[in-house]
């Protein structure tokens, strides 16, 4: 089919890149595949977060003028069904919307300043409450993501899951990496060493303090925790190496770039990312445990929330019980024993990946509900 044949989709996204995040990376595979097949224009805030609190009446005003071109609204994410709200008014052109974890669910305890727990709670009665009703379907990116959606009052049948997707093309060819690149980069010998990696925003749900004070310990010394990232938890985690006295075999490396990213996938013996169960902040959907399976790393993650919509366990990854230290240690152990068991896990995991969540297949999925909501 031509690009003619499918209905034209305005795109409007708050999150994307320069901002860095997995929304903003999220936001900009969505559009880019879909444009690639499809009729769609883009209209994103491309400047940054200084530019977010005019993004909204910016796009308004773009929409209000290409509105009759085209046939329906895809938002990046709940924020901005606002702008739904307000196309509802003057046009009956469906909207649709991304909804990612963080859309319809919010931990405001945890919030240090009064006027977020406001800005939360103000949320909740304007978009929650009016905004969101004007959406004609959310496209949520985990199961876990429709079921907070569902206890808020959303009706169930507004809702359909499509899964995040990987770019697979951009991970072929980049496993030209040795173990001593590797160790040029992290600045530690790994002679006779075993390495495990956690890459990703720091962030107290992703479980990396807890790993480091009650698996690692359970580790052989011959064992190396590399993580990469940065975040608000970042202090906790430091707090944990200091606590377990770990400083030889944590090494914290900081956000990665695409290249040392795709060097630290290619690299490692294992990827874990051991989240844990933390009120009001869930994860959407888990796109890094993808990447590392499309560079054939065996990942072991935890049974929840959008994690479980990622790995199917058995085929390109492990799923171990939240916060249960022995199981971890225990797979950990066993994958770590066996380098043959790995490798051919590893080949199958990349080929399951690769066969079920190309950005490709994904774009096709949105086009299919864009398609539906128009019947």
């Amino acid at each position: 089919m031509e690009k003619s044949d499918y209905p034209k989709v305005l795109f409007i996204s708050r999150a994307y890149p320069p901002i860095l995040g997995g929304i903003e990376n999220q936001n900009y595979e969505v559009s880019k595949s879909l444009s690639e097949i499809a009729d769609v224009k883009i209209i994103a805030n491309k400047f940054g977060r200084k530019m977010l609190p005019l993004f909204a009446p910016y796009a308004l005003f773009q929409t209000f003028f290409l509105l009759p071109k085209y046939d329906v609204i895809l938002l990046g994410d709940g924020v901005l069904s606002i702008i739904g709200w307000f196309v509802k008014l003057f046009s009956k052109k469906p909207v649709i919307s991304i909804a990612h974890g963080l859309d319809l669910n919010w931990n405001s305890s945890s919030l240090g300043v009064w006027y977020e727990k406001i800005l939360i709670a103000l949320y909740k009665k304007l978009w929650v409450g009016i905004f969101f009703e004007k959406i004609d379907k959310f496209i949520a990116v985990g199961n876990t993501t429709i079921k907070e959606g569902v206890k808020l009052g959303i009706p169930e049948e507004k809702f359909v899951f499509v899964p995040n997707g990987v770019d697979a093309e951009k991970f072929l060819g980049t496993n030209d990496y040795s173990r001593r690149d590797l160790e040029k980069t992290i600045n530690m010998n790994l002679s006779e060493k075993k390495v495990i990696l956690t890459l990703g925003r720091l962030a107290k749900r992703k479980g990396v303090a807890w790993f480091v004070e009650n698996v690692l310990p359970k580790l052989p010394e011959n064992i190396i925790y590399v993580i990469s990232g940065d975040g608000p938890d970042k202090k906790n985690i430091k707090a944990a190496i200091k606590k377990t006295k770990q400083f030889d075999r944590v090494k914290l490396f900081g956000p990665a770039t695409d290249p040392e990213k795709y060097l630290l996938y290619n690299t490692v013996d294992l990827f874990v990312q051991p989240n844990i169960k933390v009120a009001g902040d869930m994860e959407g959907f888990g796109l890094v445990v993808l990447e590392a399976a499309v560079c054939r790393r065996v990942v072991i993650t935890s049974e929840l929330e959008g994690l479980k919509d990622a790995i199917t366990n058995g085929k390109n990854g492990f799923l171990v019980e939240p916060e249960n230290a022995e199981k971890y240690a225990a797979k950990i152990k066993a994958l770590l024993e066996n380098d043959d068991v790995r490798k051919i896990f590893g080949e199958r995991a990349r080929e399951f990946v690769k066969e079920n969540y190309t950005w490709e297949n994904i774009a096709k999925k949105y086009l299919e509900e864009i398609e539906k909501v128009l019947k």
